[in-house]
């Protein structure tokens, strides 16, 4: 994964986990907000019989609280971290996922199980702001891309198995179990982050909790284009995703009539995402992540379009669907690394700050546009197809406008290992 050079930077004034056990330990992290959308999707129709839901679109809602209340918190975890550290707040946000995942297994109506996920989803966006933080304090550029695109392998795994769980769960208990299977995940999660992850943000680099110098963070990563515009491809790419989730399991049982197949079907789409994140690892250090990034959504439109073309006029199966989804998702896989990197490359100084605000974007943007893309689900799955062709099209235009020469941050063909691969400064 790292040559011997790169190990011995990154020991310099590193006293945390090596980098296979960092990799894991930010992957465990990110685990914790995929095993909260994934596992719930065989689970839907048993909850939406539980609590009174007769209306199969309305289900979504369950994914689609979590999502909402996930992106819209990010925003108040990056000044927090900037100012205190990244470690205190973390281990206050896997806290409180525990308690309100819980609380969501012990639902005895919608309404409170959506409360619980919404709830859950604001405890949960602190994972996500502060691995990417934690990653930007030690990592910067191609760097980053290339870690993020390991985190992402391990991470992808999560949701491959993660209905899977779920259909195992239902098969010996309710749904109620895998709600209390998160709160377990997660307070194992707590207790490696806390035994093992030291401080990454240095008390000298540390911001003044103050409205003036968060307008100026958030006024530099809205104002400047390789941030903004990146974040704007990544949220429609990401809209794309969470259209997906929220409609494979109606795609599958109502289309296809094939719900028994959920857990099959969904790791033989995720899969190539993972294999997509090895090779963007391997890649991106000799090609550059904007080469990469524009190659992957020229794909991922090109790939949707004639998913769409084929359906529309020769219609789909299980199993076409399968091949042609794996790989649109292949192409996504190539996508949320390089585009991340990219967003942040110019913001390691506010990394807090511009990293809880591009989530807050590419969250609550892409949950809106994917429940829009869902609730748009008529029975087959052209409305979806349309909408993975909309997402990548004007993902892929606001990623060339974000990237043009003279506007993005140089790279080089091949980059030298020792100004990516950057420890602590």
């Amino acid at each position: 994964m790292m040559t011997p050079r790169d190990k011995d930077l990154a020991a310099e004034s590193w006293s945390g986990p090596g980098m296979r056990e960092f990799v894991a330990l930010m992957a465990a992290l990110m685990a914790t907000n995929a095993l909260a959308i994934d596992a719930m999707l065989p689970a839907l129709p048993d909850i939406g019989h539980a609590l009174g839901v007769t209306e199969d679109n309305r289900r979504q809602l369950v994914i689609s609280a979590f999502l909402l209340g996930f992106g819209g918190a990010q925003l108040f975890y990056g000044p927090l971290s900037d100012r205190i550290g990244r470690k205190a707040i973390l281990m206050v946000s896997l806290g409180f996922y525990a308690a309100f995942a819980l609380l969501a297994g012990l639902a005895s109506s919608f309404e409170l199980l959506l409360g619980a996920r919404m709830l859950q989803g604001i405890a949960a966006a602190g994972t996500r702001v502060l691995v990417v933080s934690i990653v930007r304090d030690r990592f910067r550029g191609s760097g980053m891309a290339r870690v993020m695109s390991l985190v992402s392998i391990v991470f992808m795994i999560v949701p491959m198995l993660a209905p899977s769980f779920g259909q195992a769960v239902l098969a010996v208990a309710s749904w109620r179990f895998i709600f209390i299977g998160l709160t377990v995940y997660s307070l194992a999660v707590l207790f490696w982050a806390l035994v093992r992850l030291p401080e990454t943000l240095p008390p000298e680099h540390r911001r003044p909790l103050s409205l003036a110098k968060i307008h100026e963070a958030v006024s530099t990563t809205l104002t400047t284009r390789l941030s903004i515009g990146n974040t704007i491809a990544l949220t429609l790419v990401m809209g794309g995703l969470f259209a997906y989730i929220n409609s494979i399991q109606q795609i599958i049982a109502d289309v296809f009539h094939r719900p028994d197949l959920i857990g099959i079907v969904f790791a033989a789409i995720a899969a190539p995402m993972t294999l997509s994140s090895y090779v963007n690892s391997r890649l991106v250090m000799r090609i550059g992540s904007r080469r990469l990034l524009v190659l992957a959504l020229t794909s991922f439109t090109t790939v949707a379009t004639l998913h769409f073309a084929a359906a529309a006029w020769i219609g789909s199966t299980v199993w076409s669907f399968v091949l042609l989804q794996a790989a649109t998702m292949a192409c996504f896989g190539l996508v949320g690394a390089n585009a991340g990197a990219l967003a942040m490359e110019p913001l390691g100084h506010i990394a807090g700050t511009a990293s809880s605000l591009q989530g807050l974007i590419t969250t609550v943007g892409g949950a809106l546009i994917g429940l829009v893309i869902g609730q748009q689900f008529d029975g087959t799955i052209l409305p979806f197809l349309i909408g993975l062709v909309l997402c990548g099209a004007t993902a892929l235009a606001a990623a060339l406008w974000a990237n043009r020469p003279g506007h993005a941050v140089p790279e080089r063909d091949k980059a030298d290992e020792t100004d990516t691969y950057v420890a602590l400064d």
